[in-house]
């Protein structure tokens, strides 16, 4: 499979060699260059088709569960449509549970062959996503599935061994226990719910289709949809859905991708970044999420799995950095972001990436 041939275009950022080798850079200078970096300013990129790599080695399970009742299940059908336009744009390949035509009454043992048959190791993305109904026994949440349905900690054991970039998306009601159950290290988690009591239909799931590849919802204008913004995007046209009913809100989608198995709202975010902070303190989510995009622009394709990791490395730690500015002297704070602006610099004005720009 190739890689998405969409034309779209990135801020591409540049030092001078003499910048890159000073000893010391100014903190006006610093200060240029991380918002350059990371405000996505300057000049368009352009990549040509050739320069793409031959691959792309992200993976989507779609896993639709039992449907119920006529209604829902052409609502799980028509999110099943859109994830799976999307896969096609992004030329990824994709797995299905539950639409197969031959009428299969287990997708319990489908869905599990098909986490089991995956690489456990790697730079490739893994995407789970689990769309239909949901239930929570007060002890446990479940998926609806065709035949016996599966817990949050039997998932747990299937993904225990991975260690690969991994997604999972839970959009169905009572989904909030598989958040704290499936959290980890380079591992982001989605919930259209934040707690098991939460057991009304949930609409979170056909707005996340949506925004997968809604021009809206590229919130930094980058050309490419995250998983944080399509998260965000969601997560407003869900609570507007409710106001414009004048109805309760009866689902608050949470985000996990520090491995605390807390989550984060929505409405904690200010742009792409969540600035509310928690009663005990308690780090906030967003940063692994924004690394995250089912179809990525031409200029995200040009980088090598080795490549993109390794900038997505250098990046977050700048952000993490960012956290710390009200309690470093100035001094300190611009001392230390030097250092880690200088090898993200490096990085873009290196043979193969200097066409590609900042996030």
């Amino acid at each position: 499979a190739s890689c998405c041939g969409q034309e779209c275009s990135r801020a591409a950022v540049s030092m001078p060699a003499a910048a890159l080798d000073s000893p010391v850079l100014g903190r006006g200078l610093v200060a240029s260059v991380l918002c350059s970096l990371l405000l996505l300013t300057s000049v368009r990129a352009a990549v040509s088709a050739s320069s793409l790599p031959p691959e792309n080695p992200t993976t989507v399970i779609l896993a639709v569960g039992a449907p119920g009742e006529a209604e829902y299940g052409s609502n799980f059908l028509r999110q099943a449509a859109l994830w799976q336009k999307a896969c096609s744009e992004a030329h990824v390949c994709n797995k299905s549970v539950g639409l197969d035509a031959s009428g299969s009454t287990n997708d319990y043992d489908l869905l599990r062959q098909a986490i089991a048959a995956e690489p456990k190791e790697g730079a490739g993305q893994l995407w789970l996503v689990l769309i239909g109904h949901g239930t929570f026994d007060g002890k446990d949440a479940w998926f609806n599935l065709q035949g016996p349905d599966v817990s949050a900690t039997e998932l747990a054991d299937w993904l225990r061994p991975f260690r690969r970039p991994l997604a999972v998306i839970d959009t169905t009601a009572c989904s909030g226990p598989f958040l704290n159950k499936l959290s980890g290290t380079n591992r982001v988690i989605i919930t259209a719910t934040r707690s098991g009591n939460e057991q009304n239909y949930a609409r979170f799931g056909q707005f996340l289709a949506e925004a997968l590849t809604g021009p809206e919802a590229d919130l930094d204008q980058d050309g490419q949809v995250s998983l944080l913004e399509a998260f965000l995007t969601a997560s407003h046209h869900a609570s507007e859905f409710y106001k414009a009913q004048g109805r309760l809100v009866s689902e608050h989608a949470l985000l996990d991708d520090n491995g605390d198995g807390l989550g984060t709202p929505a409405d904690w975010f200010r742009g792409l970044r969540a600035t509310k902070k928690a009663k005990d303190g308690a780090a906030l989510d967003g940063l692994l999420a924004q690394q995250f995009c089912l179809v990525p622009s031409p200029a995200e394709s040009a980088l090598t799995p080795d490549q993109a990791s390794e900038r997505d490395a250098l990046e977050r730690a700048v952000l993490l950095h960012r956290e710390t500015k009200a309690r470093l002297p100035a001094d300190d704070y611009y001392r230390e972001l030097e250092k880690l602006l200088l090898p993200l610099a490096r990085f873009y004005a290196s043979p193969g990436t200097n066409s590609v720009p900042a996030r």
